[in-house]
């Protein structure tokens, strides 16, 4: 299952392994510090050109790739979409 996160941008359901606030997630230093080398080192993806609302750290099935992407869409929203029952789908 693939969740959209923005200017047609997805991700695969099961890589993720959290969706974060980026105002509140990020006054935390060691928060800060975990994207500022995720950006030096090239593992952080913008979906959209707008102002990120949040973020989602991903992983591969194996846990040695980590990387992280930017969303427009806020946490509430994204979750909200993850926890949606499937198209055609009743609820």
């Amino acid at each position: 299952m693939f969740l959209h996160i923005g200017n047609g941008e997805t991700v695969r359901v099961r890589d993720i392994v959290g969706v974060f606030d980026l105002d509140t997630a990020s006054v935390s230093g060691v928060t800060r510090a975990f994207l500022a080398k995720k950006q030096e080192t090239g593992g952080v993806t913008y979906a959209d050109s707008d102002l990120p609302r949040s973020f989602l750290v991903l992983s591969d099935k194996h846990g040695k790739n980590t990387r992280v992407m930017l969303s427009r869409i806020s946490p509430v929203g994204l979750n909200t979409r993850l926890n949606a029952p499937p198209d055609g789908a009743e609820e």
